[in-house]
């Protein structure tokens, strides 16, 4: 595996991809956790790595690659993830938020936490037809609009998260990841197990996890357009405890050092993932 310096670097070269963006249909808004990514070009280096998420991820292969399976899913994490060896030259790159991901998917999420799995193992052969659509689509909008019917399809009959995983992380989000999760249980009126229980097979993490991956997404939103005056304020901003509470989540989200990963955006995929430019939609 990487050193964490070599790490840092290699993800940085993957932002620097060209990539073309689109943005869903609006009914898909509040299910996807950023625009539809369409990546035409191979990163330098084999190797990438991608940070801890509580997003799932699902790639879909336009253009043969060795060793690339045609469609995967990636499910959520809470460590940093190394893809090695070669990648698909061209594919596009759905990044589903976790309970538009429940009501997509239709299976619990728990079930796909830290895996990667082929697509038609979850979806079945529909993936399978969508993904040879693409392939057979010429340009990225009408790729885009296919994503929208499928998706679109999908939604209507996936089932609903329960009302109260879903304020539970409505309220997690709005607080930066700073609620007490025995507070949020009170607030949603079931027992701290229970929500544990509901949220990690809804969400696909239990609520503390992901509450974690919600401040460290502040702190990448943060870091993607400046620099850090003090390390320690920023800690605090974000609802760490100190600056040492910022370094260890750092470690363990991207195998580096906050001061290595600061310089480059997010690899995308995180919670509430940063949308593209609109330039490049």
């Amino acid at each position: 595996m990487p050193t964490s310096k070599t790490r840092t670097a290699l993800a940085s070269e993957w932002t620097r991809w060209p990539r073309v963006g689109g943005a869903p249909h609006p009914q898909l808004r509040g299910l996807l956790a950023r625009d539809y990514a369409g990546f035409t070009e191979a990163p330098v280096h084999p190797n990438v790595a991608v940070p801890a998420t509580a997003a799932i991820t699902i790639l879909l292969r336009l253009k043969d690659a060795p060793r690339f399976p045609p469609e995967i899913l990636a499910g959520a994490r809470n460590t940093v993830w190394v893809a090695n060896g070669p990648c698909a030259p061209v594919y596009v790159e759905l990044s589903l938020a976790p309970l538009g991901a429940y009501r997509l998917l239709g299976l619990p999420m728990d079930a796909l936490t830290g895996q990667l799995v082929d697509l038609t193992d979850v979806l079945g052969t529909g993936s399978r037809r969508l993904a040879d659509q693409l392939r057979d689509t010429p340009s990225w909008p009408q790729r885009f609009g296919l994503l929208d019917a499928y998706l679109l399809r999908r939604a209507q009959d996936g089932p609903e998260p329960a009302p109260e995983v879903a304020w539970a992380w409505r309220r997690l989000t709005a607080t930066g990841g700073t609620l007490p999760i025995r507070r949020l249980a009170g607030e949603v009126g079931w027992s701290h197990k229970h929500l544990i229980t509901r949220f990690r097979q809804q969400v696909g993490l239990p609520p503390k996890t992901a509450a974690r991956l919600v401040r460290f997404d502040a702190v990448c939103r943060r870091l993607a357009t400046h620099a850090p005056a003090r390390w320690d304020q920023l800690a605090a901003e974000c609802g760490y405890a100190d600056q040492a509470h910022l370094i260890r989540d750092f470690h363990q989200f991207t195998g580096a050092t906050p001061t290595a990963w600061s310089w480059k955006e997010p690899a995308g995929g995180v919670p509430g993932g940063r949308p593209l430019p609109d330039s490049q939609r």
